[in-house]
This record gives structure tokens, C-alpha cells and sequence, in this order.
């Protein structure tokens, strides 16, 4: 059964199944190592040129391959340790490969932080910006942020509630997103800048406790 990169703290001295990407490939001569990438993070694969077929593969393998292997989790010597990942105390000694994608040359560094990439690159190749580390990191901790709240609210007896997201347009100091009606040719409905009226609507209604994640949409530059 397959496990993740951080399971194989655990599994020394087993044989284990990973699948994820190749994040980066070194050759060593009658060693190659991949460090392969998954959702919880890195592990390095080893492979030994005694085995003549693994080793042929393996040199062909290139950053974000997706393969699948299986191997025996050991104990990287003590000089090899690395303290800055989870897993920097084992690596795994690969018996079988298999490539299930192979993919183009990225079209930019994927290990860094990508502050020294260009925007406009980024946004073209957003499935794969999103790859790096600190893009998922920072999705994350959106989501945590995110629960901390509704769980904050939610433990006060606040209820969550959603306004809607077209209405009539209302005066507003930027410029509104119009959304054409199907219905009624000519006319438009507006994404709504700010819901208060519909928080002066609940509280008309009696309604004490509530609160909103709210989606706000404003027709101005991107400051």
C-alpha cells in the first residue's frame, strides 16, 4: 500500500510503496538520487548501479516525472543527514520504478520561493507555480486561519450565513461588476462591492449572532 513521504520515519527496515513528483535528480556516478515529492514533502530515493535495468530508468528521469516506486526505508549515514526536512534521516533504496508521466522542462524553478520569477509567467503556468512550497504553505494556513474563525464564532453560538453574490446595483464609491441578465435583455445585475444591506436585513429580522466569510468585489487597480 502506498504511504507518504513523512510516513517513512517509521518504516525503517520495511519495504514500502511511494508515488509522487521528481523534484530534483543527482548523479553520483554509481549512485543516482531523486528527491521525490509529495503532498507532505520530500524524500530521497537511492538507486545503485548494480541493478543495470533500474539504473538505465532512473538516469532518464528528469523534474516533475511522476513515478511510482517501491523500496526498503534505511537510515542515511550519519555524513548525509538532512536536519532542514522532516525525512532527512532516511532514504530509500529503490527495487522497482515506474514512470506513470513524463513531463516537459518546467518553465521555471519550482524549489524556490519564485519571488525571482516573473508575475505574468507565474499566473500563465499557475498549476504548476502552485507546486512550490511556499504557495501550499500558504494555502494552508489561509485554511487554518479560516477554521480558527468559524470555530471561534461557531463556539459562541454565531450562526454563518451567505449573502448573495449579484443584486441590484447600489452607490458605491468604485465602480461596479456588471452581470448581463439572461432574462431581461439590456438589464444587469451588479457583484455586490459590500453586503451590508443584507446584514441590516438580518438584523431587522432579529437574527443577533451572525457572521460571513465574505466574497467583496471592487472595480479598482489591484492595490
Amino acid at each position: 500500500m502506498r504511504i507518504y513521504s513523512t510516513d517513512t520515519v517509521e518504516k525503517v527496515g520495511e519495504e514500502i510503496e511511494l508515488a509522487g513528483w521528481v523534484d530534483a535528480r543527482r548523479d553520483h556516478g554509481k549512485l543516482i538520487f531523486i528527491d521525490l515529492r509529495d503532498k507532505n514533502g520530500i524524500v530521497q530515493l537511492v538507486f545503485n548501479a548494480k541493478d543495470e535495468n533500474l539504473w538505465k530508468v532512473a538516469s532518464e528521469l528528469r523534474p516533475e516525472w511522476v513515478v511510482r516506486v517501491k523500496g526498503k526505508a534505511a537510515k542515511r549515514p550519519g555524513n548525509m543527514v538532512n536536519d532542514d526536512i522532516e525525512t532527512g534521516k532516511v532514504e530509500i533504496s529503490v527495487s522497482e520504478l515506474e514512470v506513470l508521466t513524463k513531463a516537459e522542462t518546467p518553465p521555471f524553478e519550482i524549489g524556490t520561493d519564485g519571488y525571482d520569477v516573473n508575475e505574468e509567467v507565474r499566473m500563465k503556468y499557475r498549476y504548476i507555480d502552485l507546486r512550490r512550497k511556499r504557495m501550499k504553505d500558504n494555502l494552508k494556513k489561509r485554511a487554518e486561519v479560516i477554521k480558527f474563525i468559524r470555530n471561534f464564532f461557531a463556539e459562541r453560538e454565531f450562526v454563518e450565513i451567505e449573502t448573495p453574490n449579484i443584486s441590484k446595483s447600489t452607490p458605491e464609491g468604485a465602480r461596479d461588476y456588471l452581470v448581463p441578465s439572461r432574462q431581461y435583455p439590456g438589464k444587469f445585475y451588479a457583484l455586490p462591492q459590500s453586503p451590508q444591506q443584507y446584514k441590516q436585513l438580518l438584523m431587522v429580522a432579529g437574527v443577533e449572532k451572525y457572521f460571513q466569510i465574505v466574497r467583496c468585489f471592487r472595480d479598482e487597480d489591484t492595490r
